[in-house]
């Protein structure tokens, strides 16, 4: 566990005498008094470093064959088997702590707001729709997309996700929204047509990958060729960056499919591999993400360097803990992870699935309207 994704001992025993002051009285945890609370603090410190998911080597690694088996290895990764029964139950109190339910710590977040702006930040895939086995299919609810629309009636919204923009649009169809497709490489504003056609620019804001295009388009027909061999795998052309489904591989080809893309990679050093959840990612070297999207929205929103905002981000992907990590050193707003399993992650608090994301969101659509209502008594 590594000092730059978790949290400082120091503002750990911060964050625990927060949260026990806070949930004393809540069905988060058993009620308990503060010291009981940093005595089992401490205990947690002393055991053993939970082994977490290693980051994928680049295309500077040593050799096809390391690549391949880190690759396999984050693949197994992201797929972690049940554990029993106690233990998983141990596991899940101890994450709960220091990453507690939103919907618990509604109130706690917007005190925290303290009448500052608040701008929504939502990725897509597993936050407002459900993870499926085809991605062509991953529609959100009616009622999901009634909420966005009131939530972007009271705050500035944005989806941010891996997704090109013209396929995000078509799921979201909203024209109110900001829009970060391509993990931010693709992001749009809000504009008065409902159509995001090929071809259409209104409201382009920054498209910093350009030219990278026909690379990435290159790459995509020789993936799709490539892949062809392994059953189950499917290449998405995301514009900007080039999806690997094997969400409907066997894990005995897993093997087969990293190779194939490891060979294809060893010829574009210009390009890099990510991986997300039951994906490969493969997108240009450039440093840009999610986080970096956050922050370029923020600063067209007019809040570069202002204190008066508060930005709630909400992911349930790995590819999100950049904009968690830009939260945390802005010192500004709430990551909030959506996540039914521990998780190593720079989020403070978290929600179980999208239907936990809706609830959410329509609190906070319910807390405006009685803030705005009470200011004008």
């Amino acid at each position: 566990m590594t000092n730059q994704n978790v949290l400082g001992k120091s503002r750990l025993n911060e964050r625990l005498m927060e949260l026990a002051m806070s949930i004393s009285n809540s069905n988060v945890l058993p009620r308990t008094s503060v010291p009981e609370l940093m005595a089992w603090f401490d205990g947690i410190l002393a055991q053993p470093k939970n082994n977490f998911i290693k980051p994928l080597e680049d295309n500077n690694g040593k050799g096809t064959t390391t690549k391949v088996n880190s690759w396999i290895d984050s693949m197994r990764a992201s797929s972690p088997a049940r554990t029993k029964h106690g233990s998983e139950n141990r596991d899940q109190t101890h994450w709960t702590l220091f990453h507690p339910s939103a919907l618990n710590m509604f109130n706690q977040i917007m005190y925290n707001s303290n009448g500052k702006q608040i701008v929504v930040f939502l990725d897509y895939d597993g936050t407002l729709s459900p993870i499926v086995t085809d991605p062509d299919r991953a529609f959100m609810s009616k009622k999901m997309r009634a909420t966005l629309k009131d939530i972007a009636k009271h705050f500035p919204t944005a989806i941010v996700s891996g997704r090109c923009l013209d396929k995000l649009f078509s799921f979201v169809r909203l024209s109110e929204l900001y829009y970060a497709g391509s993990h931010g490489m693709d992001i749009k504003g809000p504009t008065n047509r409902r159509s995001t056609k090929k071809g259409n620019n209104d409201g382009v804001l920054l498209q910093p990958a350009n030219e990278f295009l026909p690379m990435i388009n290159e790459v995509y027909k020789i993936l799709v060729e490539k892949t062809k061999c392994v059953p189950g795998a499917m290449v998405e052309n995301n514009k900007f960056c080039l999806s690997v489904h094997f969400r409907r591989v066997a894990e005995k080809s897993w093997a087969a499919l990293a190779e194939q893309v490891s060979l294809v990679l060893n010829e574009y050093p210009k390009l890099k591999l990510t991986q997300g959840r039951k994906v490969l990612e493969i997108r240009p070297t450039i440093k840009w993400d999610k986080g970096r999207a956050l922050e370029f929205l923020l600063e067209s929103l007019g809040f570069a360097n202002s204190n008066n905002v508060f930005p709630i981000y909400i992911g349930d992907d790995r590819t999100d803990e950049d904009a968690f990590k830009v939260l945390s050193n802005r010192g500004q707003g709430s990551g909030i992870l959506v996540s039914k399993i521990p998780k190593e992650t720079n989020a403070s608090y978290t929600l179980q699935d999208p239907s936990e994301v809706g609830e959410f969101l329509r609190h906070l659509v319910d807390w405006k309207r009685t803030s705005s209502h009470s200011h004008k008594l």
